[in-house]
């Protein structure tokens, strides 16, 4: 009876996995490309900016319009009194006067010279869509970045849980091994309530662990766009790629931080947006200054003209002019609006400035955490190796009766540790490495968008 309610809850847990979706990180990267609502709204305002363009190239171009009219009016007059005419007085008829009126016309306007206005106002456009562009781009590095982070985190999660989940075996295992060895008189009862109490320390670590697992599993859903209450299955081991990465010093390519730093803001989307938007500030200083000059502007008109619509074409009339106009006072708007536009290059100029110290300062930091990961990695590793075999020393002892469980314990808890620091540091040093990648604007996200 046992054997078949095992083989039904077997059955029941591989339908439940089947039915699960494997999202490896590739395949995570290229969902958020498609999906992150924050990246759709970029890619829509894109489009607002390349019809900017557009209407900028627009006013170089004469307006061109049609025009017609229809009307119609009646007039009535009563006939009251007499009219005398050669002596003879005759009644006041009634009468009713109508007329219709139909007009037709084309017409033009051509801004011949606008202060040099139109010529900024395509530049500033131009300069917006180059940095709009850029500026996607570097949304795009943002979501690979951040979906590698929070992949990384389920990844991570999942190895810790494997920790965690020997440290239980072991520990109840160790606790069967202590109760027979208490029935046998060769350890106390006090053993036993200790090794209780680690047991169940060990299962509140593997609870925790899980829900820092679901926690992290339903985060990287909700970035990716997808159903939270949908169930996925996520990798649980480091691909080639990230175990290179481990065996790789990245850091002997960035002996000279000046060079690195350089190679940053030639590479940066961000910082390319940023400068464009400096240009584009001062192309709105020049629209503003255009407000001191005349403007000067091309008409031209051809209408018809009648009260029949069958001679529509008998009154015609052609006419064109040029006209200029000098704003010589407007109440002081114009300098008002040079005025602000200075205001936003000179913004757009600390904006910029503010960037190109924040890029050195997130490139030393990074830098710095790599080589501490670094660091950490190595120390790590030989952490392991010592814990592991103090652990075994401290199981013959106890086993031998010269030792305390106390002591097994504590190398039990230490071989943990070290386990958990050995899986912090690999994490952060594979995520060091894809943030430097990150910070400088190498990060590729093409491989990822088919």
């Amino acid at each position: 009876m046992r054997s078949f309610l095992t083989a039904i809850i077997f059955m029941f847990l591989s339908i439940q996995l089947f039915s699960q979706a494997r999202l490896a990180l590739d395949e995570a990267i290229n969902i958020a490309l498609h999906k992150n609502s924050f990246l759709l709204t970029a890619t829509n305002n894109l489009e607002s900016v390349e019809s900017n363009l557009q209407a900028a190239w627009g006013n170089f171009l004469p307006s061109l319009g049609l025009n017609a009219n229809w009307d119609y009016s009646e007039s009535n007059v009563e006939g009251v009194g007499t009219v005398v005419i050669n002596g003879i007085p005759i009644p006041r008829l009634a009468t009713t006067t109508t007329s219709r009126n139909y007009r037709g016309s084309v017409y033009s306007n051509w801004t011949l010279f606008d202060g040099l206005s139109n010529f900024a106002t395509l530049s500033q456009s131009e300069n917006n869509l180059e940095s709009a562009e850029f500026s996607l781009e570097r949304i795009k590095q943002d979501i690979v970045f951040q979906t590698m982070t929070l992949y990384y985190n389920i990844v991570y999660t999942k190895q810790l849980l494997k920790v965690k989940d020997d440290d239980l075996k072991w520990n109840e295992k160790n606790l069967e091994t202590i109760k027979e060895r208490n029935r046998l008189g060769a350890a106390t009862l006090a053993d036993v309530y200790q090794q209780e109490v680690a047991t169940g320390s060990a299962e509140l670590e593997i609870i925790n662990t899980q829900n820092q697992l679901a926690t992290a599993e339903k985060d990287l859903l909700f970035y990716l766009g997808l159903d939270v209450l949908e169930e996925y299955t996520f990798s649980d081991t480091l691909t080639a790629a990230e175990v290179e990465i481990l065996n790789t010093n990245l850091l002997s390519d960035f002996d000279d931080m000046t060079e690195t730093v350089n190679a940053a803001l030639n590479q940066r989307f961000d910082f390319k947006s940023a400068i464009l938007n400096l240009e584009s500030a001062k192309d709105g200083v020049s629209i503003a200054q255009s407000g001191h000059w005349p403007y000067l502007i091309a008409s031209g008109n051809y209408s018809m003209f009648t009260d029949n619509i069958s001679n529509l074409d008998q009154t015609r009339t052609l006419s064109f002019g040029l006209s200029l106009n000098f704003p010589i006072f407007e109440g002081w708007s114009v300098s008002d609006r040079v005025q602000f536009a200075e205001v936003q290059a000179k913004n757009s100029e600390i904006e910029l400035n503010d960037l190109e110290r924040d890029i050195k300062r997130q490139l030393k930091i990074t830098f710095l955490d790599l080589q501490a990961s670094q660091k950490g990695l190595l120390v790590s590793q030989n952490n392991v190796a010592a814990a592991r075999e103090n652990l075994k020393i401290e199981e013959e002892k106890y086993s031998l009766g010269s030792g305390k469980l106390l002591d097994v314990l504590i190398a039990n808890s230490r071989y943990t540790t070290a386990l958990t620091d050995l899986i912090n540091a690999q994490f952060a040093y594979i995520v060091f490495s894809q943030q430097l990648k990150y910070q400088l604007g190498v990060l590729d996200y093409k491989q990822y968008e088919q």
